[in-house]
């Protein structure tokens, strides 16, 4: 059967209709969607975008704080911030670096450590950041630059602070530097909530009060909205919130003391810490050889590292703090304190000296052939009397003298405001049981105990620790913690935050035992061991010279003067001034000096006499040539 024409031209039409039909309905569902999509992002997302498109537009900028000023007792500077230009390149912006470089090196000079140090940070660094490759421009390189701008992508001014510390090397050690952040610090900021307090801060304190005190001194960083163009540039500056700077701290230090006692060392190596007894407050923290500490802010040269790090002097430790020495006869004024405490002596019993101590079939000597005949406490202490302690020690036995040694801080960290400070080693049974891992090294001998008598043996304690002890001895007892800041100054309203003396205790000595010991120190600055070195004083002293031995002599004679250098004995004084009212309490160690009253004892003259005297040295301190026998 044939279908009409009028069949297939309704058939076709009908097809037409429903393809029709089903294009519109695509076109209207695809409108619906678009519809509701513009609905969606118009309506409900358009706080969204709105702050999207902001942020697009307006940039953050950080501003980066003035970091606070450190100041002595009398208001010398010892730490300040000056602005200065420096030509900076973002990596991330820059197509080849190094032919970046040498173009901008013909506009203006760019050295050798220029580039070098430029390396070091870009190893060390995010490509987004910008690194200075010229720091501290002159305003003529600023303009020079300014006039090639265009040739430069990526390269750009900019005004910084940088640190400046006008004393140079003095007290370095206890101020510490400051140097660009990196990875371990980016951990140390992010562990005290600090991130957003350190966008755009590019250093950080490295050591000493710099480091301690770091989150006071850097202050708040501010912000500026600029509004920026399609090609990141910035088209004008819409708000600003001004950054606060950082708290100023003001110190104990005196640096005019401070300059006098590195003065003092010459070139010896060695260690001073002078302290106020009433307060704990540090007047002088020496370490000798010393550094500049200027050499750090920029990045310091490969060359300026290398000799720091590479000399045999080690310039960079601090020895006041980290260097653990054998107190040698410093140790015996404490050692006779002891001893009244715990009954084992009275100040008139008497020993009879005759030149050395047997003790399970080995001999101590004393330093003095023949012995110092009959001793008593007043005259062991004077003369430096070996075997006196050697007897003092056997009969106080090891568990005592830890004990005691301890509760006047030996061995143990002062708890002063600069990290890294080292224990020291304060010997006994459990001690060498920590120490040394084979059973048989670690049973405790008693002839070990012996030497621990006259600052010898196993004893190992820091300059600091040793000038705190005799702080409170000359304190009457009362122990205050070692500190070097004063008191912090708010930055915004000129609060002082005092940092109040901190009695770390009392201890329970009778006054009757302290005022001998002090009376015996008078003795050695009087008529003793530090006699000479004090001789036409304008005050009256109380002293203790110290000798510790570097490596044994096994039965020698010491001949320091035929010894290398570095196997000659150590040199120590500690001391207080005036007598009857305590002002100062010091400790020196000369390191390979030889006898403490040849070389430790002139250096504590000369910071007393300035101290106490306003008497200005005429050079280094020299030492005694013919000094008093002793350990």
């Amino acid at each position: 059967m044939r279908h009409s024409p009028l069949n297939t031209r309704d058939s076709e039409l009908d097809r037409f209709r429903f393809r029709i039909a089903i294009a519109a309905t695509v076109v209207v569902a695809a409108f619906a969607l678009l519809i509701g999509r513009f609905v969606y992002l118009q309506i409900v997302q358009h706080d969204y975008y709105t702050t999207r498109a902001e942020d697009n537009r307006i940039s953050l900028v950080p501003i980066a704080p003035n970091r606070g000023v450190i100041v002595d007792r009398n208001g010398t500077i010892m730490a300040r911030n000056y602005s200065a230009f420096t030509l900076e390149i973002t990596p991330s912006k820059v197509d080849d670096l190094d032919e970046t470089i040498d173009g901008i090196a013909k506009v203006i000079e760019i050295l050798p450590k220029d580039r070098r140090r430029f390396r070091k940070l870009l190893e060390e660094s995010k490509s987004f950041e910008s690194l200075p490759i010229r720091t501290r421009l002159t305003d003529e390189e600023v303009a020079r630059f300014a006039a090639n701008r265009y040739l430069f992508p990526g390269v750009e001014v900019k005004a910084r602070l940088f640190r400046q510390y006008p004393l140079g090397p003095i007290a370095s050690h206890a101020l510490g530097y400051i140097n660009r952040i990196n990875k371990s610090d980016l951990e140390t900021i992010e562990k005290n909530d600090q991130e957003a307090n350190y966008k755009g801060t590019d250093h950080i304190g490295k050591t000493g009060l710099e480091q301690k005190y770091e989150f006071a001194l850097h202050g708040e960083t501010g912000y500026e909205e600029v509004e920026i163009d399609a090609g990141g540039r910035a088209v004008r500056s819409l708000a600003r919130t001004a950054p606060v700077s950082g708290n100023n701290l003001t110190l104990t230090l005196d640096t005019r003391l401070q300059e006098i006692t590195e003065k003092a060392f010459g070139d010896r190596r060695g260690a001073l810490v002078a302290i106020e007894p009433s307060t704990g407050g540090i007047l002088a923290l020496v370490s000798t050889p010393t550094f500049d500490p200027n050499l750090f802010v920029d990045g310091i040269r490969s060359e300026d590292w290398d000799l720091l790090n590479n000399s045999p002097d080690r310039p960079m430790v601090n020895r006041a703090l980290n260097g653990a020495y054998p107190p040698g006869s410093t140790f015996k004024p404490f050692m006779a304190l002891a001893a009244l405490e715990l009954g084992k002596r009275t100040p008139g019993q008497t020993i009879s000296d005759p030149g050395y101590f047997n003790f399970g079939g080995h001999q101590f000597r004393d330093d003095k052939k023949g012995g110092h005949g009959l001793v008593d406490m007043y005259k062991s202490i004077v003369a430096s009397c070996d075997t006196y302690y050697y007897m003092l020690a056997n009969d106080l036995g090891i568990d005592n003298i830890a004990r005691f040694m301890g509760s006047i801080g030996l061995g143990k960290k002062t708890g002063v405001d600069i990290e890294g400070e080292s224990e020291g080693v304060l010997p006994s049974p459990e001690w060498k049981k920590r120490r040394f891992k084979r059973p048989e090294q670690q049973k405790w001998f008693a002839g070990e105990t012996i030497s621990i008598g006259i600052g010898q043996g196993y004893n190992a304690y820091t300059p600091i620790q040793l000038a705190q002890a005799v702080a409170t001895v000359a304190n009457d007892g009362v122990m205050f913690r070692p500190h070097l800041v004063r008191y912090i100054t708010d930055s915004r309203t000129g609060e002082k935050t005092m940092i109040e003396p901190e009695p770390l205790r009392k201890l329970p000595w009778k006054q009757q035992n302290i005022d001998f010991i002090k009376k015996a120190m008078i003795g050695v600055n009087r008529e003793g061991t530090g006699a000479r070195a004090f001789a036409g004083a304008g005050y009256e002293s109380g002293g203790k010279t110290g000798t510790a031995q570097v490596f044994s002599l096994k039965g020698s004679d010491y001949k320091g003067g035929k010894l290398k250098q570095e196997l000659r004995d150590h040199a120590l004084f500690i001391a207080f001034a005036p007598a009857d009212n305590p002002k100062i309490a010091l400790a020196v160690l000369v390191e390979n000096g030889g006898f403490g009253a040849q070389s430790a004892a002139p250096i504590a003259r000369m910071v007393l006499d300035y101290y106490l005297l306003g008497k200005l040295p005429k050079g280094p301190a020299k030492d005694d040539e013919t000094p008093e026998e002793e350990e």
